[in-house]
């Protein structure tokens, strides 16, 4: 018992910092946003709503300059101000805006939130049995060895909850009547929209899979469902 309680200290560890992270990002998005009303936009989320039996989907401005969308873990859509500014200035259509929401509203769906609490907080426990192990057979580098293995394992769950928001996002403009069609236009400017070099980065380092492979992705959900 006493050579587990390292192990057990870490995941519990990474449990509270979990909780920690995710109390303090909702009190910055509580400060730097407010409901995002759009009456344009609006016609998309009410189609999205009227798909999920909902009365309407209420998305957030999160004032912020980077371009990107995120899931609160309480469950809140957010909108980045600089992703709003795109779609303001007509780089963004109405649906492709409404297909990053229906993406978020799939990892709320999805659970992901709390799974990735799990996962953060079993990671932790992992790096620190592994740097204990591998610290015994190359002391000084087991530690760096033990963080880059639950890098790389962090990074694979992480594009697996992307791909899994993708085809929920799919299914549901699908069930809408926008179609897979604004999704994957999106993705097709997403990196000029961030200005990503996530080219030169190696897919399994990432955190989001490569955007070719996530249009491929939804592609073969497409051909799948024309055969049903």
């Amino acid at each position: 018992m006493l050579k587990l309680s390292p192990i057990l200290l870490a995941l519990l560890y990474g449990l509270v910092l979990y909780r920690f992270s995710a109390w303090r990002t909702a009190r910055e998005l509580d400060a730097q946003s407010a409901e995002l009303v759009d009456p344009r936009l609006k016609r998309v989320t009410d189609r999205l709503a009227a798909a999920l039996d909902l009365p309407r989907i209420k998305v957030h401005l999160y004032e912020v300059d980077p371009v990107n969308g995120l899931a609160a873990p309480d469950g809140r859509i957010f909108i980045t101000r600089g992703f709003y500014a795109k779609f303001q200035q007509g780089e963004v259509a109405a649906e492709e805006l409404g297909s990053v929401i229906a993406h978020e509203l799939g990892h709320v769906a999805l659970g992901h939130a709390r799974r990735r609490m799990i996962d953060f907080s079993g990671q932790n426990a992992l790096r620190t049995a592994l740097a204990m192990i591998l610290s015994r057979f190359l002391p000084g580098f087991g530690v760096y060895i033990a963080n880059a293995l639950t890098s790389l394992l962090a990074a694979r769950l992480s594009r697996s909850d992307e791909y899994e928001a993708d085809a929920y996002a799919a299914a549901l403009l699908t069930k809408a009547g926008i179609g897979v069609g604004p999704q994957k236009s999106l993705f097709a400017k997403l990196e000029d929209l961030t200005r990503s070099r996530a080219g030169v980065m190696p897919a399994w380092l990432m955190s989001h899979p490569k955007t070719a492979d996530r249009i491929a992705a939804l592609e073969a959900l497409e051909a799948r469902w024309q055969q049903v």
